[in-house]
């Protein structure tokens, strides 16, 4: 019986890995509808009030980002800190489905777990805490 969980739980890991789709972000407007793995760097963030919606802009400065990335304001309470300010100027890893929003690649992600900060060649999860 063990056996046979650990071969099932071996096999459902390698095609949830083999589903994942890892591309540079020079390619991500290619992948609209796909769900992707983009890794690049945080050039620029902003907070829409009262809505609560987070932007974050990767591949460059707003408005020659490559592709942005949005957490709703309902989603927003799930992320800890202040996303604008923790992500900013950081190399993120962020997985989601691609759209297309006013003719640009936008990801909406809505758990932490989409988004990740990459230190030297790997990824980790890090919590991000509250600021005083």
């Amino acid at each position: 019986m063990k056996l046979e969980f650990l071969t099932l739980f071996i096999v459902l890991t390698s095609l949830r890995a083999m589903g994942q789709n890892t591309i540079s972000i020079a390619e991500v407007r290619k992948h609209i509808g796909e769900t992707v793995t983009v890794t690049d760097k945080v050039f620029s963030t902003k907070l829409i009030t009262p809505s609560n919606i987070t932007l974050f802009n990767l591949g460059g400065y707003y408005p020659n980002q490559l592709l942005t990335i949005m957490i709703p304001g309902a989603d927003r309470n799930k992320f800890k800190g202040q996303p604008v300010v923790d992500y900013k100027g950081r190399t993120v890893a962020v997985t989601g489905k691609v759209i297309e929003y006013k003719g640009k690649p936008e990801i909406v992600i809505t758990e932490p777990s989409q988004i990740k900060l990459v230190l030297t060649d790997s990824i980790i999860a890090i919590p991000v805490t509250a600021h005083d």
